[in-house]
């Protein structure tokens, strides 16, 4: 059995209230496969949030519709490096950045940031939400996207 995508994962505070969290994930895709999932309306829906609005762009608008009954969303596409790099700065979210690189040609090490407000134990319930939402990841890269 493989194990769980995530290798590393971290939080740390940002003053009171806001923290940062931190995922090392490790999936056996390339990442031509991996930056779609991340930045498609079909890719997202495939593990984490329809996209009702997507631009893909940087300044573009984006609205996430979380699927397992979390909220909608709306910000901007922050960050936009083709096949490397992309962030989504949306509304309670905050901040959510996705890093990608290579690891020969069927591998990808994706680091995550998430910067937003919230108490302690909304920390910890988003850290492990975002590790559940990695697994599903890993099973729409391997053609098992989630059900919508």
């Amino acid at each position: 059995m493989r194990p769980a995508p995530v290798i590393h994962a971290t939080s740390e505070s940002r003053g009171e209230g806001r923290w940062l969290l931190r995922f090392e994930v490790h999936v056996p895709s390339a990442y031509e496969a991996v930056w779609p999932a991340l930045t498609t309306a079909d890719g997202l829906r495939g593990w984490l949030a329809a996209a009702d609005v997507l631009e893909r762009r940087l300044g573009g608008a984006v609205t996430l519709h979380w699927l397992d009954g979390g909220a909608t969303v709306s910000g901007h596409v922050t960050a936009w490096d083709v096949e490397r790099v992309v962030e989504y700065t949306v509304g309670e979210y905050g901040r959510m950045r996705f890093h990608l690189e290579a690891v020969g040609t069927d591998s990808t090490v994706i680091r995550f940031l998430d910067e937003r407000a919230g108490t302690d134990e909304e920390r910890l319930d988003c850290l492990a939400a975002w590790h559940h939402h990695f697994e599903l990841l890993e099973s729409a890269l391997q053609g098992r996207p989630r059900a919508p």
